[in-house]
């Protein structure tokens, strides 16, 4: 029988890490859930995880532990604020988009991986780029469409309902990774695919709006 050198690698390496799968399997999903989160607001979900590592409720990598000092926590919390009414200016909400959308991919990168300090380096942050910040990106690629849809169709005038439901997502979706991770990933899921159909849905209202009626 042929075994190949790599999977082999692989198993041998799985034997010798003393890792609670099913910690770690909680620990992706709250992590994912966290960094779902980040395409709605960048800080939000950082501040959640930051006051439940303060609090004891979230294990994280232990060069990553300074997010639960009283500094961090301070600075953290002034930059949600300052985000959260930023997206109530009208113009500057597109242009943080502009900004939000890298910012996104880095912390949803930062929030995954961090949750998976019992890894070794590169398979923890292999896993935060990859699951991490292609979560982030979803979402605010979404969400970037729904704005500038929203800026052409009402001129502006819906973005402060877009705006309120983003901040409500975001806070909620990353209380739930903390508290019920698996829930969390589901439903982050769930709102990506919904996200999409939706996304058609306006893209066809606005092609038929834009397409001359034939004559018969």
């Amino acid at each position: 029988m042929v075994i190949d050198n790599g999977a082999l690698s692989l198993y041998t390496l799985a034997s010798h890490m003393d890792i609670n799968y099913l910690q770690l399997g909680l620990a992706l999903c709250a992590g994912v859930s966290l960094s779902a989160a980040c395409g709605f607001r960048v800080f939000v979900p950082l501040l959640v995880m930051a006051l439940g590592v303060r609090f004891g409720g979230i294990d994280i990598d232990e060069n990553l532990a300074w997010v639960g000092s009283d500094a961090a926590i301070c600075c953290l919390g002034a930059a949600t604020l300052a985000e959260i009414i930023a997206y109530y200016i009208p113009v500057i909400d597109n242009v943080l988009d502009t900004i939000a959308g890298p910012a996104a991919l880095v912390a949803g990168a930062i929030v995954t991986g961090g949750m998976l300090g019992d890894l070794p380096d590169w398979l923890q942050w292999s896993a935060g780029i990859i699951a991490g910040a292609g979560a982030a990106g979803a979402v605010q690629l979404g969400t970037t469409s729904v704005r500038a849809t929203s800026t052409t169709t009402t001129v502006g005038v819906g973005n402060p309902i877009i705006s309120t439901m983003e901040n409500i997502f975001a806070t909620i979706g990353s209380l739930l990774a903390v508290m019920a991770p698996l829930l969390a990933v589901v439903g982050a899921v769930i709102f990506i695919f919904l996200f999409i159909f939706c996304l058609r849905k306006i893209r066809n209202f606005i092609i038929n709006r834009r397409t001359p009626a034939t004559a018969p």
